[in-house]
């Protein structure tokens, strides 16, 4: 380990340890010499963690530490130096082999998300394969105008002159994704990182650990490897690469992980997005189309990778008189969306891993909410599977209550009047997405005004993201920083003020020394009144 204290934040859900790959190794060579054992590691503050191992002979030679990843750095540096990124021709041809690959491998990809998560093929499909494809999409479409100087007006001070906004690739950037939407969150940010025209490291989630290896292969074979690099592997891997200077860190995970990965950037003056989470709430009116509403809370809750989404649907604050009619709505169209037996539906996520499915357990099984289950509670460690589960009337102190809870369970607050959701929201940290349910138009316009969150939906969950033109990021608790589309481009750009003079209209106003009359000319060109500039010129008080 480096001096960054990785172990017990990056190790708090992963099951094995991964491969590391990077430096100046082929991939294939790297595979070959290394063997690698995993192997569990308890911390006494977190629920679980992992580690990685090798066979002990090579574990001084392997392992990708430091010294490697300051060589992966300084190989990527050097190309980006040359300047070959900067240029809309590379730019393209790395945005179109991505488009190849996605056309090409889909299958694939379909398969690792399966072997990961159990994703089903088509919410695999919409939720990652074809974001991913809208993506590259669009930036190929812009790219252009997005590389274009953004024209700027001048003052009288400055003339003549012209200035612009230059936008300019930042450098060399780490991208750090999550596991539940292992594809997507690994591919749209390298994708807006390289239309921004700059060189990348991807470190891919080991939790996730078929789609981890299938984008490495893919990346390797499909992009330019002097520019765009994987780097595979767990906390001894990440804490590599967070010890070196990097041009920007993009980082998708949790807040506590969040966290250390800002002080590392901190060391560097690295500039750092965070997307994490938070309990999204969903606030639902008695005025609403019931049997649509629970529909739409289903697709961003249990259709949503069995809840395991940073923008899900946490929990629900209802009326305490319409709670029953909200309760059987859901029931009525989980069985539609499940089946009878939603633990044998093939239409629902598995949990990621056996240490997830624990936590989940813990929080189902706790005396304050074990008693509330009004629907599911079933589960089955060996499918890692857990129903669809309703908790009506939940303690604000339970535990369910207090952290993020990333899997199929879904508890209802009840209150007498809908107002009282604000006090209940805002006693949390800003959540990353804030969904209403509601026909009355004031109590949208409070919502928005009286709620911060990283996005916001009414009528609707999770579907904003799937929005190109609107941002994607948290706010305080829940991130920093934004990315999708045109603002992925920016978030990993620079831009550059420039402001161009002639050596014409040389005025000795600005240089000493300065007389009375100089005097008043400046400060009549500064604060632009035209009556008083035509007064000083002409000698005039």
């Amino acid at each position: 380990m480096k001096s960054l204290c990785l172990g017990p934040f990056l190790a708090a859900s992963a099951p094995v340890g991964r491969r590391a790959y990077g430096g100046h190794l082929s991939r294939k060579c790297f595979q070959k010499q290394l063997h690698f054992h995993s192997r569990c590691v308890a911390f006494s503050s977190f629920i679980c963690s992992a580690t990685i191992s090798v066979m002990p002979e090579l574990e001084e030679k392997q392992v990708f530490d430091g010294e490697k990843a300051n060589l992966l750095v300084k190989d990527l540096r050097k190309s980006f130096d040359s300047g070959m990124t900067k240029s809309y021709g590379w730019r393209v041809s790395q945005l179109e082999a991505i488009a190849k690959m996605l056309e090409e491998k889909e299958k694939e990809i379909t398969e690792a998300l399966y072997k990961d998560l159990g994703k089903p093929r088509l919410e695999a499909f919409i939720t990652e394969i074809s974001q991913a494809k809208s993506s590259c999409s669009e930036a190929l479409k812009e790219l252009k105008e997005w590389m274009k100087p953004e024209k700027v007006n001048t003052s009288i001070t400055t003339y003549p002159s012209s200035a612009e906004i230059v936008p300019e690739p930042l450098g060399v950037v780490l991208v750090i994704s999550t596991w539940n939407f292992p594809f997507l969150l690994s591919m749209d940010p390298v994708i807006g990182a390289i239309s921004a025209g700059n060189a990348v490291v991807l470190k891919p989630s080991e939790i996730s650990p078929a789609t981890s290896s299938l984008l490495a292969n893919l990346i390797e074979q499909y992009l330019d490897n002097s520019t765009i690099r994987v780097v595979e592997g767990a906390i001894p891997e990440t804490s590599a690469l967070l010890d070196q200077k990097w041009d920007k860190i993009l980082y998708t995970g949790s807040a506590r992980v969040g966290r250390i990965v800002m002080a590392a950037a901190a060391k560097h003056l690295t500039p750092v997005i965070l997307e994490l989470g938070g309990k999204c709430p969903a606030v639902v009116e008695s005025d609403v189309n019931l049997q649509v509403t629970a529909r739409r809370i289903i697709a961003g809750k249990w259709a949503c990778n069995s809840g395991q989404a940073c923008i899900s649907v946490d929990y629900i604050i209802t009326r305490k008189e319409f709670a029953p009619k909200l309760v059987d709505a859901l029931k009525e169209e989980l069985e539609q969306f499940f089946g009878k037996d939603p633990m044998e539906s093939k239409d629902m996520s598995r949990i990621v891993s056996p240490n997830q499915f624990a936590r989940l357990v813990n929080l189902l099984d706790e005396d304050k909410v074990s008693d509330k289950i009004v629907l599911g509670g079933q589960r089955d460690e060996k499918k890692l599977k857990i129903a669809p589960t309703i908790i009506l009337g939940v303690p604000e102190d339970a535990m369910i209550m207090q952290e993020e809870i990333f899997g199929p369970i879904m508890p209802i607050v009840t209150v007498d009047n809908i107002e009282d959701c604000y006090s209940i929201i805002k006693s949390k940290p800003k959540p990353l997405a804030a969904y209403l349910f509601t026909n009355n138009e004031q109590l949208k316009k409070d919502y928005v005004d009286k709620i911060s969150s990283g996005g916001m939906l009414i009528n609707d969950a999770v579907i904003h993201v799937a929005t190109r033109g609107l941002p994607f990021g948290g706010v305080e608790e829940s991130g920093m920083g934004c990315y999708h589309g045109k603002f992925s481009f920016d978030s990993f750009s620079h831009r550059k003020s420039v402001l161009y003079r002639s050596f014409d209209a040389d005025s000795t106003i600005r240089y000493p020394p300065y007389t009375p009359q100089k005097e008043k000319l400046l400060k009549a060109l500064i604060s632009g009144n035209i009556v008083q500039i035509i007064l000083s010129l002409l000698g005039w008080s």
